[in-house]
């Protein structure tokens, strides 16, 4: 309380019953466990909604075996500047991956040591 409170009486002090008070902090804590499910059921209900929304707006990129594709510069103007190409020569799908995940292999047929991820992965149109 302020001091203010202390010298004036309020509306406050003056409807204060302490068994009343002790009642109502047991209840609302029996009714905690409620409170916490039906805010964990709205925070799923709100990422479901962000996600949706999120999701119709991406444009999945899949690509099978055989595609050709573009594989991003992994140091793309490091040295040669900002009008070095983002893109290097197209690959090959050699093999799906789970994930999102793709083997790839030169025209030539030497593999690529690792795999690569869609993201990173653009269609080759000839």
């Amino acid at each position: 309380m302020i001091p203010v409170e202390v010298a004036e009486p309020t509306i406050r002090r003056q409807m204060f019953d302490l068994t009343l008070n002790e009642e109502s902090l047991a209840v609302n804590l029996d009714l905690v466990s409620e409170l916490r499910d039906k805010s964990k059921i709205r925070e799923a209900a709100c990422k479901a909604r962000a996600s949706r929304r999120y999701n119709t707006k991406v444009r999945p990129r899949g690509f099978q075996k055989g595609n050709l594709v573009w594989r991003m510069h992994s140091d793309a103007r490091k040295n040669e500047g900002k009008f070095s190409s983002n893109w290097e020569v197209p690959f090959r799908v050699r093999e799906v991956a789970q994930g999102g995940a793709y083997h790839l292999e030169w025209l030539s047929g030497k593999i690529v040591p690792r795999t690569w991820n869609a993201t990173h992965l653009k269609f080759y149109y000839s």
